[in-house]
């Protein structure tokens, strides 16, 4: 019973702490290249410079742009992967936490597009529109 429930409680961590560690990364990526691009495209540069010396760490992740997408992308792929991996998983027999299981692979699925959407977006700007500039 006890190897059961921890073996229910590392599943359930395993299931939220990597697509929320995925999805930290990708909103870094976004907020390091396309929010300073969308923000100069639409005429608000004086906003942007407001809005980095108000988070100065900005610039930091903007320098090392390349290093945070690779990280961000690593952290994607092992999200999907361990979620690939337990997609077949047997939920738990007890009613209440096949329910809870459910829905972690639902909201994990659910985190997983949307870091994948946010991560492309930060690409985008940080490295097609910039050519085109």
């Amino acid at each position: 019973m006890i190897l059961k429930r921890l073996n229910v409680k590392n599943n359930i961590i395993r299931q939220l702490f990597s697509p929320s560690l995925s999805l930290f990364t990708s909103f870094s990526t976004l907020i390091c290249c396309a929010l300073p691009a969308l923000l100069i495209s639409i005429g608000m540069g004086a906003s942007l410079a407001s809005f980095v010396s108000a988070f100065p760490w900005i610039i930091f992740i903007s320098k090392y742009k390349i290093q945070t997408f690779t990280l961000a992308a690593v952290l994607l792929i092992v999200s999907v992967y361990l979620f690939w991996q337990g997609r077949n998983a047997p939920c738990p027999s007890d009613p209440i936490q096949a329910k809870i299981c459910s829905k972690l692979r639902f909201i994990n699925l659910i985190m997983l597009f949307i870091s994948l959407v946010t991560y492309l977006a930060g690409f985008f700007f940080a490295f097609v529109v910039v050519n085109f500039l």
